[in-house]
């Protein structure tokens, strides 16, 4: 449960006309966008959101505000957007959302993972760096302690000029232990992106993007035909525009994929988040010399998930959203029995693990995902017991 404290904030005049400036741009972004779909425009977020550079060069002033607040405005008219399908759809009033009035403070809602505080000072920044700052950073002089730690600081303005900062943080903290399900421990495998966990023994299983196989045949077929082409002509370069178009598809198809499975992954209950540190590229060169059925496998295990990628998009997430992400060794996890510790060789085709002292029988990758998180727990002994700190002021982003 989260829990929502409003703090006034005193602010110098100078730092009052950036908020004013900054939300003035805000609302004038939402207005604008939103006569674009009263006009009859197709809402798409994806879109609305690449339309901000060209919003850059015809107004420049936007530069000066900061990034975050930005992106905000395009999430807010989205879910305004949300709201109001889902009206149509139940047959209620559907209630169009409306414009913002000029006289009225647009909210500004910064992700705490960006904000500093500095004793009795909160630091909201400003767009721009370095040459191309305009505006100084904003020092707001908070009259209360602010909640520790919170996930998101929104700015508002009541009717008499006063400023206040509400900080959005978790109700309860509770210590690290190995029983209340606040760990969960991850498998990066070459089958299944990610298998899972918990210290409440629950598994998850999350699918990578399998899609690639299609494209991959698509460009396959598209460079053959280009191959019989003579280089330069016109069939040439029109294979050659074909054949970026479908890779970009990829690209972004792939993309998204990593997004949603990092999305779903971080939004679980577990406040810390522990991934092996899997290369694909040492396992693949060992296969190779093995036997022909190994020799084979190689060519499968080539999946083109990104998984560097989705370690980035799951560390900026997890940090986003109040949990601390670890990363360890898995090695000899594949191998190792999570029953009895019974070590064994396990080539990448055999995909199930039979122990011949204890007699589990387990999936390769729930075997794995269970000593991660074996492993990950022993670290939480009396040599190490700052590491429960660590997990309760991950979310602080400060």
């Amino acid at each position: 449960m989260l829990l929502a404290k409003k703090i006034r904030i005193n602010v110098s005049p100078r730092d009052a006309e950036t908020l004013e400036f900054m939300q003035a741009k805000c609302r004038a972004l939402y207005n604008w966008h939103l006569g674009q779909l009263k006009a009859g425009a197709k809402w798409s977020l994806y879109d609305a959101k690449k339309t901000l550079q060209q919003s850059r060069v015809i107004d420049p002033d936007i530069n000066a505000v900061y990034g975050k607040l930005l992106h905000e405005v395009f999430f807010r008219l989205d879910e305004a957007m949300k709201a109001f399908f889902r009206r149509v759809k139940a047959g209620q009033a559907p209630g169009f959302p409306r414009y913002h009035a000029r006289g009225k403070f647009f909210t500004l809602k910064y992700p705490g993972m960006y904000l500093r505080v500095e004793g009795h000072t909160l630091i909201l920044p400003t767009g721009g760096r370095g040459k191309t700052k305009r505006l100084a950073d904003i020092q707001a002089r908070l009259t209360e302690t602010p909640p520790t730690p919170f996930r998101e600081v929104a700015i508002t303005k009541d009717a008499e000029g006063h400023y206040y900062a509400t900080f959005l943080s978790e109700t309860q903290q509770f210590p690290l232990q190995a029983d209340d399900g606040c760990a969960m421990a991850y498998d990066l495998g070459i089958k299944t992106l990610a298998t899972g966990y918990s210290t409440t023994g629950r598994f998850l299983h999350i699918g990578g993007f399998t899609a690639y196989r299609w494209y991959n045949k698509q460009l396959d077929k598209i460079r053959s035909l280009r191959s019989r082409c003579q280089k330069g002509s016109r069939r040439y370069r029109y294979l050659t525009q074909v054949y970026h178009r479908v890779s970009e598809q990829k690209r972004r198809k792939q993309r998204d994929s990593l997004h949603k499975a990092s999305a779903f992954l971080t939004r679980q209950a577990e406040r810390a988040i522990v991934l092996g540190d899997l290369s694909q590229q040492p396992m693949v060169q060992k296969s190779q010399n093995v036997t022909k059925r190994t020799k084979g496998l190689h060519r499968s295990v080539q999946n083109e998930w990104g998984l560097y990628q989705f370690v980035q998009m799951v560390q900026y997430k997890a940090q986003r959203n109040g949990k601390k992400v670890y990363i360890i060794s898995e090695r000899y996890t594949s191998k190792d029995c999570s029953g009895c510790g019974t070590r064994q060789d396990m080539p990448l085709w055999k995909r199930t693990y039979h122990c011949p002292q204890c007699g589990l029988v387990m999936d390769r990758d729930d075997n794995a995902a269970r000593n991660i998180l074996a492993r990950f727990l022993a670290r939480l002994g009396p040599y190490s017991a700052n590491l429960q700190n660590d997990v309760l002021s991950a979310s602080s982003g400060i």
